[in-house]
C-alpha cells in the first residue's frame, strides 16, 4: 500500500494561528506539526510515502520532511481545488511510478490516535478495495455537529456498505445519528487505482480532462465525496474505533489539549482569575478575569476572543479580511518563503522595518521595486549583494542602499543564517510590488 497525504489546504477555521499561507496542517500542538505527524501514520501502513500540496507550500512541506529524514515525492497543484483533483493527481502519478496500487489517502491536518486498531483497519479497507471505494467511519463518542456522517448499509468483512453519506447535522439530528449506529466521516480512504480511475471516468471526466491537459485554473473546486463516493454504489465504510479530531475548530482544539486545575487548556503565559473552561494561546502573557467558555488567541499582529461554541464562525472574520485586501488574512507577522523568512518589526505609512533570514547557500530572486527604496544592514553572517552593475560583499555592520527601480538580489554564499535589517521607504509597500527577472525557485 502507498500513502497518499493531502496538504494543500488554506488556513480558515483556525485563524489567527493559520493564514492562507500557513495552513492548519503546520501548526505545532505537541512538538511535530500535524503534517509531520501524518506523514508517521503513513509510515505505519506504507514505505512509501507521496505528498500533494499546491506550488505556494511545496517549499515548506519538503522542510518539514527534511526535519523529521523522510523522503517522500511532493507533487504540485497550481493551486487548491479541494480533495478530488488533488487525489486524482497523486493516484495518476503513482500508477505511472508502480502500476495498479493500493493507495492510502489520509489528510495532513487531523489527530488520531495511530495504534494497532488504527493499521488493522487499514489492512481491512485493502482487503475490501478490490470491489469498493473505502472510507473509514469513527465511532461517534457524542453527538457532534461538526461532523459529516455515514450510515452503513448490509455487513461485509470488516465493514459495511455505504447506505449514505449525511451533511453536518444539527445537534438533536446529531443525537439521533448517534443512537441509530452512524459513524463520523473521516476523510480517510484507501482506493484501489484501477477502481478509483473507474470511477472518475463515471462521474468525474471533467476534472480528469482538465488536469491531464493542464487546465486546472479551470476546474471547479469539488471534493471527493461530492464528486465521486456519493454518486458511486460501490463505496464501504470501515468503523475506526480509536481517538479522531478533524481539529477543526477552536473548540476542537479545546478537547485535545491538556487542561489546568480550572479546566482551562492554555499554550504559553496565561493568568487567570475566576478564569475557568477557556481555551487561551498567547504570545505573550494572557490575562482573563470572571470568564468561561471562551477561545482567546493572541499572535503578535491579531487578538481573537470568542465564545467556544461560536469559533466555528472565524471563517466569517478571514472573509472580511480578504474582503478589504487585508494581508493578515494570508500572512503572519513572519513569512516563509523559499530562500527563508522575513518577519514586520515595525511600520508606519511610508515605512516599514523588517528583519530578513537567508538560508546558507540560498539567494531571493533579481528583482526590482516601482514604488519603495530600501537599506539594508548586514547583523549576522554575510551577505553578497547585487544592485545594478554592482556587486558587494556585506558582513556584520556593513550596509548599502537600493534605490526605487533598481535591479537588486540579496544572497547568502555562507554557512551560517544571514540576518538582514531592511528599512523600506515608499508611498506603496504592498508585498505585490516585486518584478523578478529571475528566480532559483521558479516563482513568476
Amino acid at each position: 500500500m502507498i500513502a497518499l497525504i493531502l496538504a494543500g489546504g488554506v488556513g480558515e477555521r483556525l485563524f489567527p494561528l493559520s493564514r492562507a499561507k500557513y495552513p492548519k496542517q503546520f501548526l505545532r500542538f505537541n512538538g511535530e506539526s500535524l503534517f509531520q505527524m501524518t506523514v508517521r501514520r503513513g509510515l505505519m501502513i506504507s514505505d512509501q510515502i507521496y505528498v500533494v500540496t499546491n506550488v505556494d507550500q511545496a517549499f515548506m512541506i519538503e522542510k518539514e520532511l527534511e526535519e523529521i529524514g523522510v523522503e517522500a515525492k511532493v507533487l504540485k497543484e497550481p493551486m487548491p481545488k479541494n480533495t478530488l483533483p488533488a487525489i486524482y493527481m497523486g493516484i495518476k502519478e503513482i500508477v505511472k511510478d508502480f502500476g495498479r496500487s493500493k493507495v492510502a489517502v489520509l489528510p495532513s491536518d487531523h489527530i488520531i490516535e495511530a495504534n494497532e486498531k488504527f493499521v488493522d483497519a487499514f489492512k481491512s479497507a485493502e482487503r475490501l478495495s478490490d470491489r469498493y471505494l473505502v472510507t473509514f467511519g469513527i465511532r461517534p463518542t457524542k453527538p457532534h455537529t461538526g461532523y459529516g456522517y455515514i450510515k452503513p448499509g448490509e455487513e461485509l468483512e470488516k465493514g459495511f456498505v455505504v447506505e449514505r453519506f449525511v451533511e453536518k447535522p444539527d445537534y438533536e439530528r446529531a443525537k439521533e445519528y448517534v443512537e441509530r449506529g452512524f459513524l463520523w466521516n473521516s476523510g480517510m480512504f484507501v482506493f484501489d487505482t484501477d477502481l478509483f480511475l473507474e470511477e472518475c471516468k463515471k462521474f468525474a471526466m471533467d476534472v480528469i480532462e482538465k488536469v491531464d491537459d493542464g487546465r486546472y485554473e479551470e476546474i471547479e473546486p469539488i471534493s471527493v465525496d461530492k464528486g465521486i463516493l456519493e454518486r458511486s454504489d460501490r463505496v464501504a465504510v470501515v468503523p475506526l474505533d480509536v481517538f479522531w479530531s478533524d481539529v477543526g475548530s477552536f473548540d476542537a482544539v479545546y478537547e485535545i489539549m491538556e487542561k489546568d486545575k480550572d479546566n482551562n487548556a492554555v499554550k504559553g503565559e496565561f493568568l487567570g482569575v475566576n478564569a475557568r473552561n477557556n481555551l487561551v494561546i498567547g504570545e505573550g502573557l494572557v490575562s482573563a478575569i470572571d470568564v468561561e467558555n471562551l477561545v482567546i488567541v493572541n499572535t503578535k499582529d491579531v487578538t481573537l476572543v470568542c465564545p467556544r461554541e461560536s469559533s466555528q464562525k472565524v471563517r466569517e472574520v478571514v472573509k472580511a479580511l480578504k474582503e478589504r485586501g487585508d494581508e493578515r488574512a494570508e500572512h503572519h507577522v513572519t513569512v516563509y518563503r523559499p530562500w527563508g523568512s522575513f518577519t514586520v518589526l515595525e511600520e508606519g505609512k511610508g515605512w516599514k522595518v523588517k528583519r530578513l533570514t537567508v538560508l546558507p547557500k540560498k539567494r531571493l530572486s533579481l528583482q526590482m521595486h516601482y514604488h519603495r527604496c530600501e537599506f539594508w544592514v548586514v547583523v549576522r553572517g554575510t551577505a553578497k549583494v547585487t544592485v545594478g552593475d554592482r556587486e558587494l560583499l556585506l558582513t556584520k555592520g556593513e550596509s548599502t542602499f537600493i534605490p526605487v527601480g533598481e535591479k537588486h538580489r540579496l544572497e547568502n554564499p555562507g554557512n551560517i543564517t544571514l540576518e538582514i535589517i531592511e528599512v523600506q521607504i515608499g508611498d506603496y509597500l504592498g508585498e505585490d510590488d516585486i518584478v523578478r527577472f529571475a528566480d532559483d525557485f521558479g516563482r513568476a
